[in-house]
């Protein structure tokens, strides 16, 4: 009985410690997100920037992504994820759920009247945090 239930904490401590991680991965993932568009948002207006053309934003968000990966890196240079499968997986579900929380979050602006940027949809979203990841996956301890 003794050891069926430590057999059973340490696999609650497993998943526990792989739920942390990964969440820690996408909250720090999200707040470099949403500093992009806060700035997007504060510069575009004021300096009358025009929109660009869909694919010089999609070159943009990938730029914008990297170079958050690697600030990011420069604040916390090791991984919060320790276990190389479970970064492999974080590179692509961890765009996907920040790309729909951006779609989340101009589907919110949209409802409430105000004027959306290309951030606030799931595709630059996805963009922006998968170069992220990967700047992440390849820079960071």
């Amino acid at each position: 009985m003794d050891i069926a239930f430590e057999l059973l904490l340490l696999i609650i401590r497993f998943l526990a410690e792989l739920f942390f991680q990964f969440f820690g991965e996408l909250i720090l993932q999200m707040v470099f997100e949403a500093l992009a568009e806060l700035g997007i948002r504060c510069f575009s207006k004021p300096l009358r920037i025009p929109r660009p053309p869909a694919w010089l934003a999609v070159v943009g968000y990938l730029f914008l992504g990297a170079m958050a990966g690697a600030l990011s890196v420069w604040f916390v240079p090791s991984l919060v994820i320790d276990r190389p499968w479970v970064r492999i997986i974080n590179i692509s579900v961890a765009p996907l759920a920040a790309g729909a929380l951006m779609a989340k979050v101009g589907a919110w602006r949209s409802r409430r009247g105000d004027e959306l940027i290309r951030l606030d949809h799931f595709a630059y979203g996805f963009l922006f945090a998968l170069a992220m990841s990967l700047v992440r996956f390849f820079l960071a301890r």
